[in-house]
């Protein structure tokens, strides 16, 4: 049965009225309630804020580096050491290592571009940053449902959007109604704002309704793969931030690591791919995990336990493809929208200055008695802000690598280490971004195919045993949240022409060919696997494959991440 169909018979859905609903309770949506509540407050005013989080819990599918630069958090919540955040490891000692297969070369401090060094910053579990946030929020009135995700926008009479609805409950694998069937909630707003992370469900579907991304560079995309591992103390060095470019990638493949020695003899190791990438054989997770076995890479984890894994897609398009952030009746902060600075590898402070900015907008709107209409306060403070200029500076990072990593390098000292010493506060000169990170893949047949060394279990491992750490789960009687569009275009495109590519790229084992009677194959989705990394949503070279809500609380259970 359609959402249609099973509102007309078992409608209509109760529904809530709020000033504000948030999806999402990341940095950005928090920072976004936080705001609201503090400058009511200091009003003596009251503003209902509602903030919907699909995960378990919030901090549930945070995956992050990460390094935290607390600039943003300072702003926000200036007292924060003082209640406890969990900001406790401070950067130490920054390293960045070019490597070859069996070498390391190492970046001389004194050359080091500035979006590489982390002085005052610290290292953090930014899932711990979210649920201490989280409870900051809670305690200024703030109300959070977590486990409930938002499957749908609601909008007015006039196109503007009203608010949202969760999902169904209780649906079989077949779409229809069990014995615990419940209808959504309908969670209705002045204005809703939207703070999904990276590849929103919603906030890709507002972007194309209403052209916000008309006139700006394609969004690109990263691939995020992180572990967490306990190490041998006497190799542990507390604060120290290591970050690689070079092997195992191509010099046409954008992309690098980072090893963060965080507290408790913890090390954070994780592992970034550009989804532009071109040849179809090559497998983000395989590249991680052959990494892992650099000798400059393996000397720190001999010995040591992983204890946790995860993925994420990250943006990385920058300020060149950053969309309008404002439509009638909300608007898109954080990474739903894509203020990661990608040249520093950080975007926590981003979303939570953007949530900040968001907010003060917001409350304006609403103390003038307003509701439904375009918050353009919101991007005009942003063009005046610190990040706004932060982001101009690094925004032909990305783009650079499409010229080969040699280039990317040289034009990289030259941005962010040359013109800032002769004062120049942002290139000059723009490179932009010609086409989404989809249409790059080869053809199979003229890639270079590659052979991964098999996981010896001791510093590479396979799928399916990293995905047992990261705690997922989904009930497997729901409908597939892993949805196509053409169910034969796996096979008579993707397979056919690109060798399966989505085997490859998913870096949980969600999709596999399997063989049929007569020699042919099919394609397998493991619905339960998946991570919501949203890989496959972006990468997918017909976009045949789309990404949808799965019933709230399922998907991944991240501890320490």
């Amino acid at each position: 049965m359609t959402s249609q169909d099973l509102l007309a018979q078992y409608g209509p859905r109760d529904s809530m009225e709020y000033d504000v609903v948030i999806v999402g309770a990341g940095p950005a949506g928090l920072a976004t309630a936080i705001r609201l509540k503090q400058l009511a407050a200091s009003q003596n005013k009251e503003v209902s804020v509602c903030v919907l989080e699909k995960g378990s819990e919030p901090g549930a599918h945070i995956l992050s580096g990460a390094i935290m630069d607390p600039k943003a958090l300072t702003e926000l919540i200036p007292d924060w050491k003082a209640l406890g955040a969990p900001l406790t490891q401070e950067v130490q000692q920054d390293q960045f290592l070019f490597l070859t297969e069996t070498g390391a070369r190492a970046t001389p401090p004194s050359l080091l571009p500035k979006c590489f060094q982390n002085h005052g910053n610290y290292i953090v579990s930014l899932g711990n940053v979210v649920r201490w946030m989280s409870g900051q929020a809670e305690a200024l009135g703030v109300e959070i449902f977590a486990g409930f995700a938002a499957a749908e926008v609601l909008y007015a009479p006039d196109g503007s959007v009203r608010g949202v609805a969760t999902g169904n409950q209780g649906l079989d694998k077949d779409g229809q109604p069990t014995d615990s069937f419940q209808l959504g909630m309908e969670l209705c707003a002045k204005y809703t704002v939207f703070a999904e992370g990276a590849r929103g469900h919603l906030g890709k579907q507002l972007i194309a309704n209403f052209k916000l991304d008309e006139g700006r560079d394609p969004q690109s995309y990263g691939i995020g793969l992180k572990e967490v591992w306990e190490i041998d103390p006497a190799l542990h060095q507390p604060g120290l931030a290591m970050h690689t470019a070079g092997w195992p990638l191509e010099a046409d493949t954008y992309g690098g690591s980072f090893l963060y020695h965080a507290e408790n003899n913890q090390v954070f190791i994780g592992f970034v791919v550009g989804l532009d990438y071109k040849n179809p054989w090559l497998s983000p997770f395989d590249e991680f995990q052959r990494f892992k076995t650099h000798p400059a890479i393996r000397k720190v984890l001999e010995g040591g336990k992983r204890l946790s894994y995860g993925a994420r897609a990250i943006t990385a398009g920058g300020l060149l493809s950053l969309p309008k952030t404002v439509f009638p009746g909300g608007a898109l902060v954080g990474c739903d929208a894509g203020y990661l600075n990608v040249s520093r590898i950080k975007g926590s402070h981003a979303a939570i200055k953007s949530g900040m900015l968001c907010a003060e907008s917001l409350f304006e709107a609403l103390q003038a008695g307003r509701s439904g209409d375009e918050l353009s306060a919101y991007p005009a403070a942003f063009e005046n802000s610190w990040l706004h200029a932060e982001l101009q500076q690094a925004k032909n990072f990305k783009q650079w690598f499409k010229r080969g990593r040699q280039t990317a390098v040289l034009m990289t000292g030259i941005e962010q280490w040359l013109l800032p010493k002769l004062g120049v506060k942002a290139p000059p000169w723009t490179v932009h971004r010609k086409g989404p990170d989809h249409i790059y893949l080869q053809p199979a047949s003229e890639a270079r195919r590659i052979a991964y060394p098999k996981p010896d279990g001791k510093i590479s491992f396979d799928r399916l045993s990293s995905v047992f750490l990261s705690n997922t789960n989904h009930e497997e009687k729901q409908p597939a949240h892993l949805t196509l569009r053409d169910t034969a275009a796996p096979v008579t495109v993707n397979l056919s022409k690109y060798a399966g590519p989505e085997s490859r790229y998913c870096p949980a084992g969600v999709y596999e060919f399997v063989p049929e009677q007569g020699g042919s194959e099919r394609l397998q989705i493991n619905a339960q696997n998946c991570l919501h990394c949203k890989t496959c949503d972006i990468k997918d070279p017909t976009q045949n494959i789309v990404w949808v809500t799965p019933e709230g609380g399922g998907g991944p259970n991240y501890t320490g991440m």
